[in-house]
């Protein structure tokens, strides 16, 4: 079973080593983390890096695709013609085409979510409408072979619902048990719903202090490369 896990500058590393450590344990799994371009590629915080031995040529086809989402790189990826292209093609091939967090925004600037009941991060979700995709705030939303999950640790939530449709029910928990996955997180402000709003609050002003950083981080980098080109 090939996994492609599209990987690309700014993401957000849990969004695609979560389902990851899932997916990874399918019988048969072969997992292709696929980038533009070969290379390394950094996270959103930038401390976590990852290398692309496969880019979109190399990946033609996938039973699972997984596209992870980030603070704001996503932003970028849905307006790369590239990028999207083979998204579709990829799609074509699929049994389950999957996002995770903000990935679910790439995957509707494909136009694969139009009409579709779709979950994205509880910051952007209502973006998905300007897309023809329809906003739900669940932990993750199956329609069709199209599966999204909300944000970040939502994402292994996802892939464990994926290894119970694809290999059943005793694989999935015994796989849940191998990666010791029982959350029992010291506060109830995980749920966007269930937040108190000064919570929320503070979320989001975190959100725009990372988003500022990262901008400011691939401004260095795209300075950096210029300089280089430069000597």
């Amino acid at each position: 079973m090939k996994i492609a896990i599209l990987i690309y500058n700014g993401m957000t590393m849990l969004d695609a080593i979560g389902p990851y450590e899932v997916l990874a344990q399918l019988p048969k799994a072969e997992v292709f983390f696929v980038a533009k371009k070969k290379g390394e590629i950094k996270s959103d915080t930038g401390y976590v890096h990852l290398n692309a031995k496969y880019d979109f040529n190399d990946m033609v086809e996938a039973d699972i695709l997984l596209i992870p989402g980030s603070t704001i790189a996503f932003v970028k990826v849905m307006n790369d013609k590239k990028t999207l292209d083979w998204i579709r093609k990829i799609d074509k091939t699929t049994q389950f085409t999957t996002s995770v967090c903000s990935g679910s925004l790439i995957l509707a600037a494909t136009g694969l979510l139009k009409g579709l009941k779709t979950t994205s991060h509880w910051k952007p979700i209502s973006l998905l409408k300007e897309y023809g995709a329809i906003p739900i705030r669940e932990r993750f939303v199956h329609e069709g072979k199209i599966v999204t999950a909300a944000g970040v640790s939502a994402g292994i939530d996802m892939a464990l619902y994926l290894v119970n449709e694809i290999a059943g029910e005793q694989l999935a928990k015994s796989i849940q048990l191998l990666i010791e996955y029982d959350p029992s997180p010291l506060y109830k402000s995980g749920n966007f719903t269930a937040c108190e709003p000064d919570i929320i609050q503070k979320a989001e002003r975190q959100l725009s202090r990372n988003a500022k950083r990262e901008l400011n981080l691939f401004e260095a980098i795209t300075n950096l490369k210029t300089l280089k080109k430069l000597k």
